[in-house]
């Protein structure tokens, strides 16, 4: 008896998943996520680093906060990928672990939103001269965040 349970738990049949789902992490509907999310698609939109190669984008925060970003920004060239994938080095590109190309760190940083109204920091580094910050401010729309103005 105690090998049966063993085994459904270790082959996951006990944790309420549908194979191929991945749950959303808790902290994908608070709206610093969101806000932070709307920051990061208007950075790699706009690229105002310049637009230079790179192999990958590291995005800054935990594992977990990349991967819930890397899931609404699937699709992006170069990949994106957690800020731990990156080798970083002084005052030069971060290179990424997997394949040893130059790649670019974003983090963005959101404010705590009031009365619907909430202020962001958007910075990119590639290493030596190619560094830089955007702020926004974004308004709540129907529980969506979107960037009001950029400074």
């Amino acid at each position: 008896m105690v090998a049966a349970i063993f085994l459904c738990l270790w082959a996951g049949c006990s944790t309420g998943r549908q194979a191929g789902k991945v749950p959303a992490a808790k902290f994908e509907g608070d709206d610093d996520f969101k806000i932070e999310a709307a920051v990061y698609a208007y950075l790699l939109d706009k690229q105002p680093w310049g637009g230079d190669e790179y192999a990958a984008i590291f995005l800054t925060g935990s594992d977990e906060r990349a991967a819930a970003l890397i899931r609404k920004l699937p699709h992006h060239v170069p990949p994106l990928k957690s800020a731990s994938a990156a080798l970083l080095r002084p005052d030069q590109a971060p290179l990424d672990k997997a394949t040893g190309k130059p790649g670019l760190i974003l983090s963005a940083k959101a404010l705590e939103p009031t009365n619907g109204v909430s202020e962001a920091v958007g910075t990119w580094s590639g290493g030596g001269t190619v560094s830089g910050l955007t702020a926004f401010v974004l308004v709540e729309v129907d529980g969506e965040w979107t960037i009001q103005g950029v400074k």
